[in-house]
């Protein structure tokens, strides 16, 4: 870690770090999370097909709203694998992503609760935040209003389901932000 002189004293280089998520011992994962008619379980292998599906129909609406991955098509050798990571991380308590669906039990995306600097580079101004709040659906799900809905629904669920006070909506397109 380095420090870098700005005019007024130095300044702390984050560059490459990445804050750990602060959950108290014993915190247990929610195993369902719901909001209006929405309903959001940890990823996990069964939803491998769906997930695939979503992602590949939606790949411009996912960059354009979430920002970042995916840069191409997922395999689904590959998106296995990506599962499997996100159920030991959740297991873990590294990170928390979810499948969101509707009450019918349509597929309509993800969110996830990564710790501050592993998807936004940390700086001074995102040291305070406690995790990094992201989450995309489909098209299908995005034309029906559901993109913003999963905004409020995860907005409600880091506040009443985990343990942080100061989130940070990581995704490029933020719903009301103008």
């Amino acid at each position: 870690m380095r420090r870098l002189c700005r005019g007024k004293g130095p300044v702390m280089s984050y560059t490459g770090m990445v804050k750990s998520l602060d959950v108290p011992v014993g915190f247990q994962v929610p195993g369902e999370l719901v909001y209006d008619d929405l309903r959001a379980t940890p990823i996990e292998r069964s939803d491998l097909s769906d997930d695939i599906r979503g992602i590949n129909s939606s790949l411009d609406l996912i960059r354009r709203t979430r920002g970042g991955w995916p840069d191409e098509a997922v395999a689904e050798d590959d998106n296995y694998v990506d599962i499997v990571w996100h159920e030991l991380e959740n297991r873990e308590g590294y990170s928390y992503a979810y499948v969101v669906r509707d009450a019918e039990g349509t597929y309509l995306g993800c969110c996830y609760l990564y710790p501050m600097g592993r998807r936004v580079p940390l700086t001074d101004e995102l040291m305070d935040h406690d995790v990094d709040a992201s989450w995309w659906v489909t098209e299908d799900a995005y034309q029906q209003g559901y993109y913003s809905k999963v905004h409020e629904a995860l907005g409600h669920w880091v506040d009443t389901a985990f343990p942080f006070t100061n989130p940070y909506y990581s995704n490029q397109e933020i719903p009301g932000r103008g």
